[in-house]
């Protein structure tokens, strides 16, 4: 798309001038994320100049939808509101609703695009139901807005093998894969990036990164969150469509994949693609499902509900470095609070010169930490000795956090970081079909044979069910000892 004026410049971003057109443009997730995110993009100087297109299903008109972004960014906003940069970002929000029909769409696109320089490309988000998202493309296409055009991707992707290779068959009819970039916002977190620097840059650790010295792995994402008014969406998918496929195994495949040849997208995804063609097919006698009690009381949820609020499992990678370490992933909905942890429990030592009673082993193995939450963490806990006569042991731990760095303030949230990756034709933190096909295969067991629902308290871990899951190790959350100065 070209444009033959211009009232601004672009910014030396490396990057095109940017249409953002964003489908659920009034949603909730538009409204948390998505418009404080470009917001701050904009004002931060790390976008191309770009424009905004909101559509949905509310009949707005461009001043109520500046409103609604007005708000939004107010509210949500994780930094400082400068009121006059809000409004003259406002002011680059365009509005069509949906019923008026791709002809709109169109023209609206054009009028924004008339307003910068140069090569303009195309960016849609598309904030909206599984059962939007061909429509979408449809409007799309008929509005003559696929060409050259990058297209954002909200989960699910498919509920099942069969499900997800008719999406992406019915996406390339309209998009090639390049031009695809389905969104996994834990993977956009400055933590989730971390554990790739943290593997790869350091000479201490990726020498003993595999089934020699770990025992075994965890990636625990609890919620504190209950349905949330979701059930329209919620009960048909579930945790474990909605947390584990799209969320917990990316993680998996950042912490276990081979070193890429090369810091870039391609070398990256056919790393993680690796990965999830060594994971050996979930086993149903493996994977603990629960329900919160009071779930099937919650609005929009059958009295006989079989939805699963919350899911434990283990997995098996099958390959040279990981044959026989345990990967145990558990989320879940009402839990006892809400964290996002990756634990790696080395091996203990073969034979312990320690007389009985020193300390040693009562906490656990040696871990190290990664605290993906935004606060972004890292502790290695090891046995040290406590001061004073005899040895008696205690678990030390050194910590890392990114508040305590002067970059702080460089930190982007996920959804920025993802949406900027986008504009710049970056695929590193997406994922693909053939990974996430994939997946789908090595769920379709469980899928198919799932085990009963557990029922659980809010406010808990989950069923008991669990410990016998894990044994003889145990679940790190909650921790003994909490983070250096706060949790």
């Amino acid at each position: 798309m070209t444009s033959s004026t211009s009232q601004t410049k672009g910014k030396s971003t490396g990057a095109a001038p940017h249409i953002v057109v964003l489908f659920g443009a009034t949603g909730d997730l538009a409204r948390r994320k998505l418009l404080p995110g470009l917001f701050h993009l904009c004002m931060s100087k790390l976008a191309p100049e770009l424009r905004v297109v909101g559509t949905s299903l509310d009949d707005l008109d461009d001043d109520g939808f500046r409103k609604l972004a007005g708000e939004a960014c107010a509210e949500f906003s994780r930094r400082e509101v400068n009121r006059d940069d809000l409004d003259k970002w406002l002011q680059n929000l365009r509005y069509v609703p949906q019923g008026k029909g791709a002809g709109a769409l169109s023209d609206a696109v054009h009028e924004q695009a008339a307003h910068l320089d140069g090569e303009v490309r195309l960016l849609h988000y598309l904030s909206v139901p599984p059962k939007a998202v061909i429509p979408v493309l449809q409007t799309l296409e008929d509005a003559g807005l696929v060409k050259s055009a990058r297209v954002v991707m909200e989960k699910p992707f498919g509920t099942d093998l069969q499900s997800a290779v008719d999406l992406n068959a019915s996406i390339h009819e309209k998009f090639d894969e390049s031009q695809i970039f389905r969104i996994d916002h834990f993977l956009g977190k400055e933590a989730a990036q971390n554990i790739l620097a943290f593997r790869f840059a350091n000479g201490l650790f990726e020498p003993i990164w595999n089934r020699t010295f770990i025992d075994h792995i965890q990636i625990d994402v609890p919620e504190k969150l209950s349905l949330e008014g979701r059930a329209a969406f919620y009960e048909p998918i579930g945790a474990f469509r909605d947390m584990v496929v799209t969320h917990l195994f990316q993680i998996l495949a950042f912490v276990a994949m081979e070193p890429p040849t090369a810091l870039a997208s391609r070398s990256i995804s056919a790393e993680k693609n690796k990965v999830f063609e060594s994971m050996v097919p979930l086993d149903p006698t493996h994977v603990v499902r629960g329900q919160y009690r009071g779930y099937r009381e919650e609005d929009g949820v059958s009295a006989d509900s079989d939805t699963e609020t919350f899911v434990a499992l283990k997995c098996e990678i099958d390959n040279w470095r990981w044959a026989g370490v345990p990967f145990y992933l558990r989320t879940g909905k009402c839990m006892a609070e809400g964290q996002r942890i990756i634990s790696i429990a080395f091996r203990e030592p073969p034979k312990s010169m320690f007389p009985p009673g020193c300390g040693i082993g009562l906490h656990g193995p040696d871990h190290l930490t990664f605290d993906l939450a935004d606060e972004s963490k890292v502790s290695l806990s090891f046995y040290g000795k406590r001061p004073g006569p005899g040895m008696k042991l205690d678990k030390q731990s050194l910590q890392f956090g990114i508040a305590e760095t002067e970059a702080v303030r460089d930190v982007l949230e996920g959804y920025e970081r993802l949406i900027l990756d986008a504009m710049h034709d970056d695929h590193t933190l997406y994922t693909t079909a053939e990974g996430i096909e994939r997946l789908w295969e090595v769920s379709q067991p469980l899928l198919d044979e799932p085990p009963p629902v557990r029922s659980y308290d809010v406010g808990s871990w989950g069923p008991n069910a669990i410990h016998q899951l894990i044994a003889p190790h145990a679940w790190r959350l909650p921790f003994d000892r909490g983070w250096r100065g706060g949790k």
